[in-house]
């Protein structure tokens, strides 16, 4: 199965993410970040659930960043499911490499024909300040197990069991944005297929 967050096998999708000096294992969902912000929408389709089990961390800064790194997968699954390549919801969340890394899965999806469904989970979520105070590092696991493709004009599922590469781990460098503070973007993604460290 074709995923939007990097499929099967062993491949990275990288710079190499270097800087971390000080950890914190958490992870937040429910930080939406600061309201006075105008947010663009990231609703997927109702036959498909994001499921993100994570901790909300007790630092403010890394409960923004991680909850911006979970809008960066719902912007870039809204993309998907609206099968356009340039869609500002993926591009308010992300900068750089994150960004194009974005734009060319949402190309691979429309180019297939296929959209997404079914339940994809996101879990173990850890955060990290990197060198220098204003970075965070935002790790976290995905079992894309339940997770599939459909082709669009036939509406044919395409279902696969789950096997080892279901698991992927997810590496995302945040920063804040120039224009918006409140805002985390992601400069740099690095996704690993295989994750041993996912599986339960």
């Amino acid at each position: 199965m074709l995923t939007a967050c990097g499929g099967g096998g062993d491949d990275k999708s990288s710079d190499d993410i270097k800087g971390a000096d000080s950890g914190t294992k958490s992870p937040s969902a429910s930080a939406s970040g600061s309201a006075e912000v105008d947010r663009p929408d990231v609703s997927v389709p109702k036959d498909l659930k994001l499921v993100f089990d994570f901790d909300e961390p007790s630092d403010a800064k890394h409960a923004a960043a991680l909850a911006d790194a979970e809008n960066y997968v719902k912007a870039m699954y809204h993309g998907i499911a609206a099968q356009d390549p340039n869609d500002p919801a993926y591009q308010f969340y992300s900068d750089g490499q994150a960004e194009q890394y974005v734009k060319s899965q949402i190309q691979t999806w429309v180019k297939g024909g296929w959209a997404p469904t079914g339940t994809d989970q996101y879990y173990d979520a850890e955060t990290t300040t990197l060198t220098g105070g204003k970075r965070v590092l935002v790790t976290f696991c995905e079992n894309q197990g339940k997770a599939y493709s459909k082709d669009i004009k036939t509406d044919k599922i395409l279902r696969t069991e789950e096997n080892a590469d279901s698991y992927l781990k997810h590496r995302l460098l945040m920063v804040p944005s120039s224009d918006s503070p409140q805002v985390w973007k992601v400069q740099v993604i690095e996704v690993i297929g295989k994750a041993k460290e996912c599986r339960a």
